[in-house]
């Protein structure tokens, strides 16, 4: 009997939840929808992420090609993020996402009023 391997690797939907796996990097992708941040802002918008972790994920997107990472020349450094091109690209997606658990929870919160 002869067994069949998948190839993992080349499957869309893996390839696009390595992108944006992780608990924070869609929320953090979410605050820089509208405009761009510094650290400082994105820290005070999500108030539940340590600054290490705020870091991490940071990197991660700017290595993934989500997220553009602007160094200004100044004294102390004033650093700017903002999405880039493909990260915008992935917002109908998680503005379904947002849309897909807004609804869940309102059925939820139905239930629970029954």
């Amino acid at each position: 009997m002869t067994q069949t391997t998948t190839d993992y690797a080349s499957c869309p939907v893996e390839t696009t939840l390595a992108l944006i796996q992780g608990k924070w990097k869609v929320v953090i992708m979410f605050r820089l929808k509208d405009q761009p941040r510094r650290f400082n802002e994105l820290s005070r918008l999500l108030p539940d992420i340590t600054q290490r972790m705020l870091t991490n994920q940071l990197r991660e997107l700017e290595k993934d090609g989500l997220l553009h990472r602007e160094v200004f020349p100044e004294v102390p450094p004033k650093v700017i993020y903002s999405l880039t091109d493909l990260a915008l690209s992935l917002m109908p997606l998680m503005l379904s996402i947002k849309d897909w658990g807004r609804n869940h929870l309102d059925g939820q919160r139905q239930s629970c009023n029954e």
